[in-house]
């Protein structure tokens, strides 16, 4: 037995032991406990350290209000910034505690994150003995219930207390509501999960922690955490009430802890969180927690009651076990190093200190109810004079709040309340609630003194008077925010941080606002309180991720011939969500010999780009050559059957939006291509006009990316490839012209070739259905061997057609271009009347002769490679330096490569006026060094097209 496990009781499985380490030191607990209890039942208190001032820091609460016990976990998984009171206490569980920060992970989780989603008529949040009731009452009328709670068990306050339901403890009463609830079919009973979230219409969004989240990685068929998308008719807050602390010198000590909370570690965990304790409070609720605990053993040797008077019935109580009540006296101060050793205690109205030697003080200043997810939801709180307390102040449709959470505090009334609320919402939602039993009842406990509202002790160094014990925030803090003007609690939480820790202030908020309150000498009820924002209680991003992650986030799409290019070696890189094959290297290559390599084959010879991820829409329709007139800048109507063109779309502000080539397969059918990235947003953009300002068009577009496998053979030798494979096909050029098309086989395969080039090669576009690529591809390699075939990728893609000055949208674009700056007047219809962005061309700005237009830049230096992105400026002093600040930037560099064909580097550029500075020297700033640049034509490989049309 640890030295602060009681002998008896407890909710723990006493028989199996767990072992784990904390900071480094090896402890035992057992099932059933936290982190926390199991760190108490050894005599643990403090955890850490404060982020800023880097005190002492300790466990100061059972459950998520703690606002100290931050930990890091790093067996079995590393997590960080969790709270030791919510973690189940596993087997080889290794933490530490951290100052306000941890580390994540080095390695990926292996446990699985996942959603789902629930509706119901009725959702409960809380399974206390309101939620409890509530659910009960709604399921008994055959109503679909979803009742979720944080704990790992139901019951909540129940669960730290000896009270009594029915005659028998109350624990049986919520086993056996429990073992009814899961008889009917349409309850859904979460435990172990924290709605999190209140949003409109009823959604809530929880989060379930699976019973040994922080074991090993989780079967296939569960996860370590999921996250519920909810969605019900009505939603019924019974979340319960979260004890007020009260402020005064050095309470920020471990082993200063709320009353309550002692009472939950006695009772649920078996586990007293000290010998020899004081309580200070201004509530009744804490003098069940000193008989409690001078019942278990434990020294009390007083109840501070800064109230004149202490209840008559309580102070029965704790004189038949020797507990001295002082009222009208509070805890000014403490004492201690590593942990409380002294509360120091004196007069409400000032005077003498005494000293009281503990090793645990206990605080309890009344209650708040918990109204983060009735506040979520946009609802009104009021001030309860009664409470020192914001309760809900209004009646939200959907929406309704049952128990502690409306500042009922007695068990009886909880009960009562939550079958109240029940019933109400079962009549709103037109359901029958006559056959419901009888509700349960509690015995009556000693009648309630109202509470003192005191928010702090006003007496001692305000300095050391914590407000938030996370965020090291003191009542000087406060009064310094007061001082520098701040009226607004809101102002007031960001200047002095206050509520913004893991906790979001559910033991600071409210007191940090009757403080402000009281230095601002206004009343707390038109102070008001910061706003609740989601989520309760912190989530984890890979929770909120789920599977959506790695593959599934961005999904990563191969082409039919994938296993090909990694047999083969292949370098991938990533455009749009596809994996295409960046360059292919021999044994010895680095990137840049081999895309030299490859762009010589293709120069010289032969070569095979796998590019079937260029996107493809299927346009048909009688109106098929209208719908694309309308939204290409050239005219496509008039394009012939077997015939194909090149066409740019731009944006309706005129600029370049994507660009590809169409074939016309039928008067009324069209086969679309367009950029790999630009695919989806093609598709949506010509649906977009097609539904919402051209609806009378009789069009219809089919998006075939995946279903058509596409292979360029590109290179003076691709005219005997195509003729060795397709011998049917008659491949010269009187009779297969560039920018035409022809169908063919190969076997039973059907086949349809295009004379079409991205490189200024002589190349056909080899295209065949997905399921028989592989087999398409393998013959093209077969017949391309005696020529030298060599597969090459996007880079020397990129090469080819930038020695050919073809733009990549994106790259050589930026959202700013017209297809005039590019060079490219030609591609702009002028016997059109109209077309998308066609009225942005006469605007002056897209006719001024500034503008940035594409170029070549040749470094004066043959082997200098521009960096793309860098700035192109007019020239430099003497020196070779910049001229001073502020610099003129002419326009910036797009495309960078090193060229075989050309035996150098180049580049491409968008330059201000730039066709009116060909053949000027201009410079680019590289590193510390200004490299001079001729500016040419973009056009550096056979301008006249020769190669291109065989």
């Amino acid at each position: 037995m640890t030295e602060f496990r009681v002998p008896a009781g407890g909710r723990i499985d006493r028989a199996t032991a767990y072992r784990f380490t904390f900071g480094g030191v090896p402890y035992t607990g057992h099932p059933g406990d936290t982190l926390a209890s199991a760190l108490l039942a050894n005599g643990v208190h403090a955890t850490g350290r404060s982020i800023a001032l880097g005190r002492p820091r300790g466990i100061g609460a059972a459950w998520a209000e703690d606002p100290g016990g931050l930990v890091q976990i790093e067996e079995p998984f590393p997590e960080p910034m969790l709270l030791a009171t919510t973690i189940d206490l596993v087997d080889g569980l290794a933490a530490r505690g951290v100052p306000g920060q941890g580390r994540l992970a080095d390695v990926p989780d292996s446990a699985r994150y996942d959603a789902k989603h629930a509706h119901a008529d009725l959702l409960v949040v809380g399974a206390g003995p309101s939620g409890l009731v509530a659910a009960l009452t709604a399921a008994r009328a055959g109503a679909r219930v979803v009742l979720v709670d944080e704990q790992s068990e139901p019951g909540g306050a129940l669960l730290g207390s000896a009270d009594r339901v029915d005659g028998g403890p109350a624990l049986d009463w919520v086993a056996a509501a429990t073992a009814e609830l899961a008889s009917y079919p349409d309850v859904l009973h979460l435990q172990r999960t924290t709605a999190f979230g209140h949003y409109d219409d009823g959604f809530v969004l929880a989060l379930e922690r699976r019973a040994d989240h922080l074991g090993p990685a989780a079967p296939r068929n569960r996860s370590r955490q999921r996250v519920w998308r909810i969605r019900a008719r009505h939603v019924l807050i019974a979340t319960g009430a979260h004890e007020r602390p009260i402020v005064f010198a050095d309470n920020d000590r471990p082993g200063i802890m709320l009353a309550a909370s002692a009472r939950t570690f006695l009772h649920r965990y078996g586990v007293l969180a000290g010998r020899d304790a004081v309580v200070f409070t201004t509530d009744d609720a804490a003098y069940a927690t000193a008989v409690d605990l001078a019942d278990a053993g434990a020294r009390v040797h007083a109840v501070v009651d800064a109230r004149p008077e202490a209840p008559a019935q309580w102070r029965a109580e704790c004189e038949r076990r020797g507990i001295p009540v002082r009222t009208g006296q509070v805890v000014t101060g403490t004492e201690g190093t590593e942990r409380v050793s002294a509360a120091l205690v004196a007069e409400l109205q000032g005077g003498e200190r005494e000293r009281i030697t503990c090793d645990l003080l206990l605080v309890s200043g009344g209650w708040n109810p918990a109204v983060h997810l009735f506040s979520q939801a946009r609802g009104r709180l009021r001030y309860d004079d009664g409470l020192g307390a914001f309760v809900p102040g209004e009646t939200l449709p959907g929406t309704s709040v049952a128990g502690s959470a409306t500042g009922v505090l007695d068990l009886d009334g909880c009960l009562r309340d939550g079958a109240r609320a029940a019933l109400l919402v079962l009549a709103d939602l037109g359901v029958d609630a006559g056959g419901v039993a009888a509700l349960p009842t509690a015995e009556a406990g000693p009648e309630r003194t109202p509470p003192l509202v005191l928010w702090r002790v006003p007496d001692g160094d305000t300095s050391t008077q914590f407000v938030d014990v996370q965020r090291d925030a003191t009542v000087a803090d406060i009064a310094r925010a007061v001082g520098a003007g701040l009226r607004s609690i809101e102002h007031v939480k960001r200047y002095t941080t206050i509520g913004t820790a893991h906790d979001q202030g559910k033991t600071s908020g409210i007191v940090a606002a009757g403080i402000t309150a009281e230095l601002l000498g206004v009343p707390v009820a038109d102070l008001g309180t910061t706003t609740f924002r989601p989520p309760y209680t912190p989530v984890a991003f890979a929770a909120l991720a789920g599977r959506n992650r790695g593959a599934l986030f961005d999904p990563e799409r191969v082409t039919a011939v994938h296993d090909w290019h990694v047999a083969r070696g292949a370098v991938f890189e990533d455009v749009g969500q596809w994996k295409r094959p960046r360059y292919y290297p021999l044994p010895g290559e680095d990137m840049e010999t081999a895309v030299l390599r490859e762009c010589a084959a293709v120069r010289g010879g032969v070569g095979i780009l796998d590019g079937s991820t260029l996107g493809k829409i299927d346009v048909q329709g009688p109106d098929a050559s209208v719908l694309l007139d309308r939204l290409y800048t050239n005219l496509m109507s008039s394009l012939k059957v077997g015939s194909v063109r090149y066409g740019v779309l731009c944006g309706a502000d005129g600029m370049v939006l994507d660009d590809g080539t169409v074939l016309r397969l039928a008067e009324d059918r069209f086969l679309v291509y367009t950029t790999t990235g630009g695919a989806a947003k093609v598709l949506d953009w010509m649906e977009e006009w097609l539904q919402t300002e051209w609806p009378d068009l009789r069009v219809h577009l089919t998006s075939v990316t995946e279903q058509w496998a596409t292979f360029p053979v590109v290179g003076p030798r691709s005219r005997d490839v195509i003729a060795a494979v397709f011998p049917d096909v008659d491949a010269s050029k009187g009779a297969f012209p560039f920018m035409a098309w022809r169908d063919t086989r190969l076997g039973e395969v059907p086949v349809r070739i295009a004379r079409v080039s991205f490189s200024g090669e002589l190349a056909y576009e080899v295209n065949v259905d997905a399921w028989h690529a592989q087999a398409v591809w393998d013959r093209l390699i077969e017949a391309g061997e005696p020529h030298g075939i060599t597969p090459y990728g996007t880079e020397t893609m990129h090469v080819l057609r930038a020695e050919k000055a073809y733009p990549i949208v994106g790259q050589d674009t930026d959202g700013t271009v017209t297809p005039q700056d590019l060079g490219m007047s030609w591609v702009v219809s002028k016997k059109k009347p109209d077309f998308v962005g066609k009225r942005s061309f006469d605007r002056a700005e897209n006719r001024n002769p500034l503008r940035k237009q594409l170029v070549g830049l040749l470094p004066l230096d043959r082997t200098v490679l521009l960096p793309e992105g860098s700035q192109v400026v007019e020239g430099s002093d003497r020196s070779g330096r910049l001229p001073e600040p502020p610099v003129p930037m002419l326009g910036h560099v797009t495309s960078s490569y090193r060229s075989a064909e050309l035996e150098r580097t180049f580049a491409l550029a968008l330059v201000r006026a730039g066709r009116d500075r060909i053949g000027q020297t201009l410079h680019v700033p590289v590193g510390d060094a200004l490299v001079p640049v001729a500016v040419t034509e973009p056009v550096l490989v056979d301008p006249e097209g020769a190669r291109r049309d065989g």
